[in-house]
């Protein structure tokens, strides 16, 4: 009889996850740095932004950035992992292909959360305020649901690509489209113009909202649609790219 989860490697994914230098690095450790950084420790961080203080937009910014990272580099290795022959190995055992992939995206769905939430803990107890606390809950659920859109771009790339750079280049090419995406650093000018059309700009946008209500440091405020035009323009790149990756995968059988 098949089955659909397995709490047992659930249990060992989280663990074997928690023990991943790698991963506490990149998705725990560097973005809460980046906030202590510069969000709670800047002279500017109790300044007024929006609905709330600079600390609680960098605070955004960086449990958005961190939730991203999660989802994209251990999604790229569940499908590095299915390329090496899991399927196989799994053929043998109660749990089915569906079983896996769903204990796997619950384990990058956990740990996306636990990376936003780190952030949170950081900024709550540093600093950051907003003028209503429904404004840090609807922050945080827009992080981590619309922060599922880049276990797509994970999967791409673990198909698309070399099993031993995937992980890699899934969170390295996060931080990119961060310093390009008025993520880390506010743009104006053409950097500014060319960070729309970037990954993390429309996520990262939305994740603002309730805080910003879509206003920019340049003084500029962009429309609701064109952050959901641009969120939803990456996530069919995104599912083309996993098309594509399960193709050449394919293929290399």
């Amino acid at each position: 009889m098949t089955m659909t989860i397995s709490s047992t490697m659930l249990r060992i994914e989280a663990t074997r996850q928690l023990r991943n230098p790698y991963t506490l690095a990149f998705t725990l450790a560097m973005p809460v740095a980046m906030y202590l950084l510069f969000g709670a420790t800047a002279d500017y961080a109790s300044a007024s932004a929006g609905n709330g203080n600079v600390a609680f937009y960098v605070m955004v910014s960086m449990a958005a950035y961190g939730t991203a990272v999660a989802m994209s580099s251990l999604t790229s290795l569940a499908a590095t992992e299915a390329k090496q022959g899991w399927g196989r190995q799994l053929a043998m055992t109660p749990l089915g292909t569906a079983g896996y992939a769903t204990t796997k995206l619950l384990t990058a769905i956990a740990f996306a959360a636990l990376a936003a939430l780190a952030v949170f803990a950081a900024g709550l107890l540093t600093g950051a305020e907003a003028t209503q606390a429904w404004r840090w809950w609807a922050t945080a659920g827009i992080i981590i649901g619309i922060g599922l859109m880049f276990g797509l771009y994970g999967l791409g790339v673990g198909l698309f690509f070399n099993s031993d750079t995937a992980a890699a280049l899934a969170s390295i090419s996060m931080t990119f489209f961060a310093f390009f995406g008025n993520v880390f650093l506010p743009l104006d000018g053409v950097m500014l113009d060319i960070a729309r059309f970037t990954p993390l700009y429309g996520f990262v946008s939305l994740s603002r909202w309730p805080l910003t209500e879509g206003a920019l440091t340049t003084g500029q405020t962009d429309p609701l649609w064109m952050v959901f035009v641009n969120i939803a323009a990456w996530v069919i790149v995104f599912a083309i790219l996993v098309t594509v990756g399960v193709k050449r995968s394919r293929a290399r059988r």
